[in-house]
């Protein structure tokens, strides 16, 4: 199949070398996030990192920002020695609650963090953040993620000033640790590859209704074109982690002089196109509703490793100390993706 060819919201083309990220006028200042499990606390990060242009969030399944930074894990001298700390913050503490008695995770705690990150100019103001609408979610049936972390998630949006008006909280659903779809995936209680539930609830719409109001409805004119780009344009030297090549839907209506917005959808673990191939990208439920609201999809990938074996995103630093701020490798990497994106069509 040849790439750039015309295809309907579930098709995809093939990449090739010379497949690069289109230039296609996007508007950056309504830029939002969401993501699964890992990709739901880098859906966070970058929301923190880059809050003057995200106007809303998804966090599904995942804790509040910074859970696994270890509170001596600055203080080390190597950051291999960091590296292990906040590893064993992250499955204790951050993931399960065998920490809650320790205070793990402190809201007040990580709020002064984001707070002292924001002032060193290592993140964006926290003010950027009042007017955001996130959306969070925790399957009564995961055993992964406790929901009492997503719930931690919530009060740190709190803490950092976005109202409670703006917060959805969803733990009614008795979904195991996946992505909720309509029909897609495994059902609706288990925990498996590839990681999307079929609840008979629309996650996707719901993730996309709350933060940018009421949408029109799928269907009708939903055509657009989904294809493969390589990513490697976007990170330079290695220890990023990402994948090779990233996806990204472009619904027919953005490619014209129409200004769209972008969401960006971070995959969980054991979730990437190298793990279950297509099933996220094309079965999440995202492209359907993209193609009738001038929404740009855009599906960065991380790759497995010996360092990070499951393919998940970098929440506890294996990339390096940075990991939480605008200078880490992965939120640096999207951060230039969207920037391609946002490129007027004739440059």
């Amino acid at each position: 199949m040849l790439a750039g060819l015309l295809l309907v919201a579930t098709g995809l083309s093939a990449c090739n070398d010379q497949d690069k990220l289109p230039a296609l006028g996007a508007d950056l200042s309504q830029t939002s996030v969401s993501g699964l499990s890992s990709g739901a606390y880098m859906a966070g990060q970058f929301h923190f990192a880059h809050a003057r242009i995200v106007v809303g969030a998804g966090i599904v399944a995942g804790g509040p920002y910074g859970c696994a930074e270890s509170v001596f894990g600055g203080l080390a001298p190597v950051w291999s020695v960091a590296l292990a700390q906040n590893l064993n913050r992250a499955v204790n503490g951050c993931t399960g609650t065998a920490m809650s008695s320790l205070g793990v995770p402190d809201v007040s705690r990580l709020e002064q963090r984001a707070g002292a990150r924001a002032r060193e100019g290592k993140i964006d103001p926290l003010e950027n953040l009042k007017n955001d609408r996130v959306y969070l979610f925790a399957g009564n049936a995961d055993r992964t993620v406790a929901p009492s972390l997503v719930r931690k998630a919530a009060d740190l949006y709190k803490a950092s000033g976005i109202s409670t008006d703006n917060i959805e909280l969803r733990m009614d659903v008795s979904a195991g640790h996946g992505f909720a779809t309509v029909d897609e995936g495994v059902s609706c209680e288990t925990s498996g590859a590839p990681f999307l539930n079929d609840c008979d609830y629309d996650q996707a719409g719901a993730i996309l209704k709350h933060i940018y109001g009421e949408l029109q409805k799928t269907g009708g004119s939903g055509a657009g074109e989904l294809l493969l780009f390589s990513q490697g344009e976007f990170t330079s030297g290695s220890g990023h982690g990402l994948d090779g090549t990233g996806a990204v839907f472009i619904p027919d209506r953005c490619r014209d002089a129409t200004r769209c917005r972008v969401h960006v959808a971070f995959h969980g673990c054991r979730q990437s196109r190298q793990a279950v191939g297509d099933a996220f990208v094309e079965g999440a439920g995202y492209n359907r509703w993209a193609a009738t609201n001038k929404l740009i999809m855009l599906y960065p990938q991380i790759a497995k490793s010996a360092l990070n074996p499951r393919g998940c995103w970098d929440w506890w630093g294996y990339t390096g100390p940075d990991f939480l701020t605008r200078d880490g490798l992965q939120i640096k990497a999207v951060r230039a993706m969207l920037e391609r994106l946002a490129q007027s069509r004739e440059s």
